[in-house]
């Protein structure tokens, strides 16, 4: 045989039409093995077992099989050096000149619940990867094929010859590389998990961050940065409608997802630069709008909106009265679409996996190197709390106080909340003094015209001087929510008593820089 194909794959999407096409269109033989030269072999196309082309049988479970000098040798060898050549044909070793290989899928055994050591163990590839890299390795000879997607770009190319084929060569032995890496990567993660080398939080002692590129953005923060966006994200939102999403509309859509997270009852919020600027939780959710809106009716312009419920046409209708960027929600009715279809560059974003936020670390770029942190889901228990002032909490402080520090942690440090049962009431967020948030929270509920009479203040750090909590009782608050800790604590406790607030301290503090 003159040209031979190497196909070994575990994944055999769109494989049959590929491999016809290197037989029936471009001359190839086939070498394959197992369940691979099974199925082209029912479809017709002739096939050699690699083991009948080595002289070599499969052993030890399979675990022997493309390890061999005729293959690799098939692959390694320089077509353009005579002794290489000559070397080839001392030891009865074809050339090898195209080999399409996909990995076992370790990755997605290791992600099932019941995966069982031996299991994940079983599911490291060894010979495919050896056979990608030796190709990709020759690539200027070799064409190597580790992805369904590049089946038809090879085909083409493979026609067209000459510089086509050259630059695709190189374009596809990057792709193996950036495989291999990742899938060793993964490998050693499960691993280090394995044997015991992460710390308690479960943070790695060496990070090895692999991630597709899902997507080029126009731009960054600003219009003279590049931008692009790495993972799966477009997995877990779908988009109905609207212009392209930006860099900045991908983070402030991550904040709500975060955000709403918190909440099991019916509850629309509504952010802006990733800070909240009202949420209200009721049982309907035109009605959660409502109080949402009431908060601010100036920051939602140029907003995102989240809902943790389907919206309906009387939602959108409501909603489409303002100006804002994004609406995100579980689903839309079609009514609501038709409603926000006329609004072009609304961009309307499907929860596909419900809106829980799952990650569970953090990473942040640093001068020199990466920050890793898991993120701030730690479950809040009221019963943990304790009420350290002379006066305790009515119950509608305490349900006022729950839904405070649910969204308190959402707002950026130094971060006020104003909240009544179920709603905010005024939010003062990134001050470089606590008082300052305070008096932001008191004029942004002037401005909106409501009362803080009977309100509860949320604090996500501790208050480190009296004239914080002062402030809150001038306003009209009647209870607090803060996680204590200052060396003033005492101070400020009795600047509570002496006003007759309730206070609680939460023991835990959620700064958001």
């Amino acid at each position: 045989m003159s040209k031979w194909a190497l196909i070994s794959v575990s994944d055999k999407t769109g494989l049959v039409d590929f491999a016809k096409g290197l037989v029936e269109q471009h001359g190839y033989g086939i070498l394959s093995t197992g369940g691979t030269a099974k199925l082209l072999r029912e479809q017709g196309l002739p096939v050699t077992d690699v083991s009948e082309y080595t002289g070599f049988p499969e052993m030890m479970e399979g675990r022997i099989k493309t390890l061999h000098p005729k293959v690799h040798g098939g692959l390694l060898c320089r077509r353009d050096k005579e002794d290489h050549l000559a070397q080839a044909k001392e030891h009865g070793i074809d050339m090898i000149d195209l080999v399409c290989v996909n990995l076992y899928p370790f990755e997605e055994t290791v992600a099932r619940r019941d995966c069982t050591f031996e299991e994940a163990i079983e599911n490291i590839d060894i010979g495919g990867p050896s056979m990608l890299r030796s190709a990709a390795k020759n690539h200027a000879s070799v064409t190597v094929v580790c992805d369904a997607d590049d089946y038809a770009p090879v085909l083409d190319a493979l026609a067209a010859g000459g510089d086509a084929l050259t630059l695709l060569r190189r374009k596809l032995a990057l792709k193996v590389f950036q495989r291999t890496s990742s899938y060793d990567g993964a490998i050693a993660a499960y691993l280090e998990g394995q044997v015991g080398e992460s710390s308690a939080l479960g943070l790695p002692e060496r990070l090895s961050l692999q991630l597709p590129r899902a997507q080029v953005l126009r731009y960054g923060e600003n219009p003279h940065q590049q931008a692009a966006l790495y993972g799966r994200f477009h997995e877990c939102f779908e988009q109905l409608q609207g212009k392209e999403l930006s860099y900045n509309n991908i983070i402030d859509i991550t904040a709500a997802t975060y955000l709403i997270g918190e909440f099991e009852k019916p509850t629309v919020a509504i952010l802006k630069h990733t800070n909240p600027c009202g949420v209200a939780s009721e049982m309907d959710l035109l009605t959660c709008w409502e109080q949402a809106f009431e908060t601010d009716k100036q920051a939602p312009f140029g907003g995102i909106i989240v809902s943790n419920r389907t919206i309906d046409a009387d939602l959108a209708k409501v909603i489409a009265g303002i100006f804002c960027e994004v609406i995100i929600a579980p689903e839309f009715t079609p009514a609501a679409r038709e409603v926000f279809g006329k609004k072009k560059n609304l961009r309307l974003m499907v929860a596909r996996d419900y809106l829980r936020a799952d990650s569970l670390t953090e990473v942040k770029s640093v001068v020199g190197g990466l920050l890793l942190q898991d993120r701030d889901q730690y479950p809040d228990k009221p019963s943990d709390w304790k009420v350290v002032t002379e006066r305790q909490p009515t119950e509608e402080e305490w349900a006022a106080m729950r839904f405070g520090w649910k969204v308190v942690k959402h707002v950026k440090s130094n971060a006020i909340v104003y909240a009544g049962a179920e709603r905010t009431l005024g939010i003062g967020a990134g001050q470089m003094s606590r008082v300052d948030s305070s008096q932001i929270a008191v004029w942004k509920a002037g401005q909106a015209g409501l009362s803080l009479k009977g309100s509860v203040v949320a604090s996500d750090a501790f208050f480190p001087f009296a004239d914080g909590l002062i402030a809150a009782a001038e306003a009209g608050a009647t209870a607090a929510i803060q996680p204590g800790g200052s060396v003033r604590d005492e101070e400020v406790i009795k600047a509570a008593n002496e006003r007759g607030l309730a206070m609680v301290f939460t023991g835990k503090r959620h700064f958001k820089h």
